[in-house]
């Protein structure tokens, strides 16, 4: 399918989606939601893709947020149906099953945080900065941002730089874990790459499993947890997968998995 705020492009079992509108700094409006979710659709059925890359066209902008001319004309119904079909692309994200890598090179405000912060990793250039300003504009953050940010970083922290809008850095996000790695912006897409092929490396069916029972375990009790670790593991035990890494543990070569 042909996106026109979007591009897809696959390498070596990489999806790479750029959120192309740099003429508005890549802000999200509605159709671009619609394509984001077509091409996480089209990725979660590709099987020969084990790994996603999200980044934004040019170098000044990862997603400044939502199309502020656009939500600016939103009434009541129509800013729901805004918020919750947001909440659901990034759900797409955060549940695909297959890790997703964000490459934030350059600003990540509001909406485009909170698409951050859907993606399994964080990769981040040293001059690029995070921030939640919606407060400042009368409004709150609705693509998941009140939910997702508390969970990763801590309700205090996350208390602080929601209310305040305070910018967040590179160092200070990597101090606090907000994102996993810090490089230059020259280097950004090699290392998001170098990163992604270790992930295709894995098991696919592993790595879905050990996602499941980490997004899933976050929403119920520890000990229903450990219940969803230990029937993952067991499933893993069976399949074709595990036969094929251990046989090429003991033959000290790469294993070929299959996601069977």
């Amino acid at each position: 399918m042909e996106f026109r705020n979007v591009i897809l492009e696959t390498r070596e079992e990489v999806a790479w989606i750029t959120i192309n509108r740099p003429n508005v700094m890549n802000a999200l409006n509605v159709a671009t939601f619609e394509e984001l979710g077509q091409a996480m659709g089209e990725i979660e059925k590709a099987s020969d893709v084990l790994a996603v890359v999200i980044r934004g066209a040019g170098e000044k902008a990862f997603v400044v947020g939502a199309d502020i001319e656009e939500i600016s004309k939103l009434g009541l119904k129509d800013s729901l149906v805004y918020s919750r079909r947001g909440q659901g692309v990034f759900n797409q994200i955060e549940r695909l099953g297959k890790p997703v890598v964000a490459a934030i090179n350059g600003l990540a405000l509001g909406g485009g945080l909170e698409l951050a912060l859907a993606c399994t990793l964080r990769v981040m250039s040293e001059g690029a900065k995070l921030g939640f300003p919606e407060l400042s504009l009368g409004g709150i953050p609705g693509l998941g941002g009140t939910q997702r940010l508390p969970r990763l970083i801590g309700k205090s922290r996350a208390l602080w730089y929601m209310t305040t809008g305070e910018m967040m850095d590179a160092a200070k996000a990597l101090e606090i874990g907000l994102v996993h790695k810090v490089v230059s912006q020259a280097t950004l897409e090699e290392e998001c790459k170098k990163l992604s092929q270790i992930l295709t490396q894995k098991s696919p069916l592993a790595m879905r499993l050990a996602l499941q029972a980490i997004h899933s375990g976050m929403d119920v009790s520890q000990e229903d947890g450990f219940i969803l670790e230990s029937a993952s593991m067991a499933i893993t035990s069976l399949s074709n997968d595990k036969k094929e890494g251990i046989s090429a543990f003991f033959q000290k070569r790469r294993p070929k998995f299959t996601g069977d």
